[in-house]
């Protein structure tokens, strides 16, 4: 047993387990979903601080597992068919749905949660998924923009991001001054925040696969966001988990959507690089 500061952490035995001291467990049986294989451990890219990165799947029970590896039992579904519907429902002043510009969305969306976020020149900083169905419903549809954490916005980012599911995450940090939130991403992950002094880094890189009560931490990867969380009872957002984790450690939350929580997106996005798109995953 050890502690961090504040926090009661037990559990060395899985940390032996699930961290293969830089030796990349073999995978020649990958989880799969109706025949899309999910990599779950990858090697990571350069100068990458860890030797080996690993999706928040394997540190889940195998019950939780199994509801995300059958569509039918996924309880994320049922946001996702509520953004299929959303997908071709005319809205807005320009009376154009999604599918008036975008097609068939396996098509169109093919890919699209895999490189996000992805540096928009215009803007001139990198856009979230959400960010940029913001963009085309205010710029295209002459729709209200959702917020971030709406029923509407859930269900539109987890059906785009089924359309990856399978696909490497691939960040491109060479478009636009991208390097640049990256580093301040970074930044973040190391900061200390709250009554609890922690900072990211803390839980999800010195002491993933311990125990922190009931749950064991993981490496905090984004790749299967938007997702269906037990402990919500309902899907969630990316940036629903940066504030759940700055409550806990007794911090001052930002917002969702602020430059904060894009930038450690940004950075969290390259840590995670290999790594399947889950969405929507199913996490405690």
């Amino acid at each position: 047993m050890r502690n961090l500061p504040g926090i009661f952490v037990a559990g060395a035995a899985a940390t032996a387990i699930l961290a293969t001291s830089g030796v990349l467990a073999d995978q020649s049986n990958l989880p799969s979903i109706d025949g899309v294989e999910l990599k779950t451990r990858a090697e990571a890219p350069k100068d990458h601080p860890l030797t080996e990165i690993i999706s928040g799947f394997e540190f889940r029970t195998k019950e939780t597992q199994a509801l995300e590896l059958d569509d039918f039992t996924n309880p994320g579904f049922l946001m996702v068919e509520n953004g299929e519907a959303a997908w071709s429902t005319v809205e807005g002043s320009a009376g154009k749905s999604c599918e008036s510009c975008h097609g068939d969305a396996s098509d169109s969306m093919k890919g699209v949660r895999a490189n996000m976020p992805k540096w928009n020149a215009a803007a001139g900083r990198p856009f979230t998924l959400e960010n940029q169905i913001n963009e085309c419903r205010t710029e295209r549809m002459g729709a209200d923009a959702w917020k971030w954490e709406s029923d509407d916005m859930l269900s539109m980012t987890a059906y785009v991001g089924l359309q990856s599911r399978g696909m490497p995450v691939a960040l491109d940090l060479e478009a636009g001054d991208m390097m640049s939130w990256w580093e301040k991403g970074k930044d973040f992950y190391y900061t200390r925040f709250g009554q609890l002094d922690l900072a990211c880094a803390n839980c999800h890189e010195d002491n993933y696969g311990n125990y922190i009560r009931a749950d064991r931490l993981s490496q905090g990867q984004s790749n299967g966001f938007p997702t269906y969380r037990l402990k919500w009872q309902k899907m969630g957002s990316l940036h629903r988990r940066f504030k759940g984790c700055m409550d806990n450690i007794r911090a001052k939350a930002f917002k969702r959507g602020s430059d904060e929580f894009v930038a450690l997106e940004t950075y969290l996005a390259w840590r995670g690089q290999g790594l399947s798109v889950e969405t929507p995953a199913v996490r405690n």
